[in-house]
Order: C-alpha cells, then structure tokens, then sequence
C-alpha cells in the first residue's frame, strides 16, 4: 500500500504484488531491491509530491 509519508516504494513480485513505501531515496530503495523480484518506483501518494510549473500528463496511446 502507498504511504504518503516517503517518496519511494518498493514493488514486491511474490504470489501477489504489493508495495513496501518506506524509502527516502531510490538508491537506499535499490539496495533493499537487489538480489529480489522487486522493482523502485515513485510514490504517486507522496504528501509533498509536486509537478513543476508547464508540466502536463500525457494520456496512454493504445
């Protein structure tokens, strides 16, 4: 589950998928990832998360 509070999640890949968002950078998530099936990603929950000014969101194309 997302946690607003830090900025970096873990994705886990075990029978499910879940996120650990515990992490205040990618390299300290990096180091919990290696060697696991696990993959660092952005928390789009964090609290202080913000688009710099002129920033847009491109929708997916299929």
């Amino acid at each position: 589950m997302y946690d607003p509070a830090y900025p970096v999640c873990l994705r886990l890949y075990d029978r499910t998928t879940y996120y650990e968002c515990s992490y205040t950078s990618l390299p300290q998530c990096n180091a919990s990832a290696s060697g696991r099936a696990a993959q660092c990603v952005i928390n789009p929950y964090f609290a202080s998360a913000q688009e710099p000014p002129g920033y847009r969101r491109h929708g997916r194309a299929y």
